[in-house]
């Protein structure tokens, strides 16, 4: 395995001193590494991989230096129109070397939302003309297949990608943690939430840990899952996933369960849910301040106005909660005139150890979901 400070080493080596990206799972322990170690405007963990690679393209036009985004390759499709249409050769030829988490390889072990993700992933890249390597993960070969790429990238003036397998960096322990002292945790706002619902609710959860959670607290309580979507994988996307519904579904109440990190990816959803004013959707955004599903590297989520921002855009009301009580008076206070409704819900990071993954196929879920809609 390659040790992240020798990685850093040899991009810093090579002046490679700007990163910018999305963080993931098979890339967390670099990715905390430059947390820890690049100097601060250095590293800025955007909003969506687009954004990343338009940061990167600001930071080669001020300095001319290459600089390194990175990804998990679920965000290829989020980047693919700044990369066609703004780093291109044929456009304004902007050098980038990219770090891509291949998750879903064919062969290895995934969630089903990576699979076909993970089989086009290099087709993906001969398509988009982005030449690339799978990174070894041995050192003496990774650091050869380092200078190859940054040599090509000089040469060629165009992005070269380094396609990273899981297990090819060592482990390493972010210390830049991301402070919070709220004492409810996520699980228990879900709980909450589900305290709060009626028979003919419905409800659309967020990526990562929160659909997790709320499959299991369903499981808890000895109650079907066929009242939620789980949205396992399309990041930022479940809140306009619920605008739809409810749109369609007018006389039933439809609760978004987000994230703040899911929320930023595409924070325009906002502007999109304001204006069409759904007199029965409710949008909890549940805020950790930090990418937790993938290494606990922090959002801009505890630095906003999430409140200020919804009324903005257009909601009808907003309040922001910490507590469990706080959540409860927060849900039952809302009403059709108060929507789109945006709650936000501060709580600490983590979550059990022993927390597993929904046991239904997302095809099955949806499948329930809709005979549930159509009832």
């Amino acid at each position: 395995m390659i040790r992240p400070e020798t990685f850093y080493s040899w991009l810093a080596g090579n002046n490679i001193e700007f990163f910018s990206g999305v963080p993931d799972s098979l890339l967390k322990d670099i990715c905390a590494y430059i947390t820890d170690n690049a100097p601060h405007g250095n590293h800025i963990i955007a909003a969506n991989e687009g954004n990343a690679v338009a940061l990167a393209s600001g930071h080669h036009m001020a300095t001319g230096k290459i600089p390194l985004v990175y990804m998990q390759n679920s965000g290829i499709g989020n980047a693919i129109n700044p990369l066609l249409s703004l780093v291109d050769k044929q456009v304004y030829h902007i050098p980038l070397l990219m770090m891509i988490g291949w998750r879903g390889e064919p062969g290895v072990k995934d969630e089903p939302q990576h699979v076909t993700q993970g089989a086009v992933t290099l087709d993906l890249l001969d398509t988009i003309k982005i030449p690339y390597a799978v990174l070894n993960d041995e050192e003496e070969k990774a650091g050869e297949q380092i200078r190859q790429a940054i040599a090509e990238i000089r040469r060629t003036g165009i992005p070269y990608a380094l396609v990273v397998r899981k297990g090819t960096f060592e482990k390493y322990t972010i210390k830049t943690s991301v402070a919070s002292d709220y004492q409810l945790s996520r699980e228990i706002a879900i709980q909450e939430i589900l305290d709060q619902l009626t028979d003919h609710d419905i409800v659309v959860s967020t990526t990562g840990k929160t659909s997790r959670e709320l499959f299991e607290c369903r499981e808890a309580l000895g109650q079907p899952h066929h009242a939620d979507f789980l949205t396992v994988g399309s990041m930022g996307h479940s809140g306009q996933i619920a605008l739809g519904i409810a749109l369609s579904k007018p006389k039933r109440r439809v609760i978004c369960i987000d994230g703040d990190g899911a929320v930023l990816m595409h924070m325009g959803g906002l502007a999109i849910t304001g204006s069409m004013a759904p007199g029965n959707y409710i949008h909890v955004v549940i805020n950790n301040g930090a990418h937790e599903s993938v290494g606990g590297q922090p959002t801009a989520g505890a630095l906003v106005d999430l409140v200020s921002i919804a009324k903005a855009n257009g909601y009808k009301s907003a309040t922001s909660t910490s507590t469990a009580s706080e959540l409860s008076d927060a849900l039952s206070a809302v009403t059709k005139e108060l929507c789109p409704a945006l709650i936000e819900v501060k709580v600490r990071i983590g979550s059990r150890a022993d927390l597993g993954r929904p046991t239904i196929k997302p095809v099955d879920n949806k499948k329930d979901f809709m005979r549930y809609l159509d009832s």
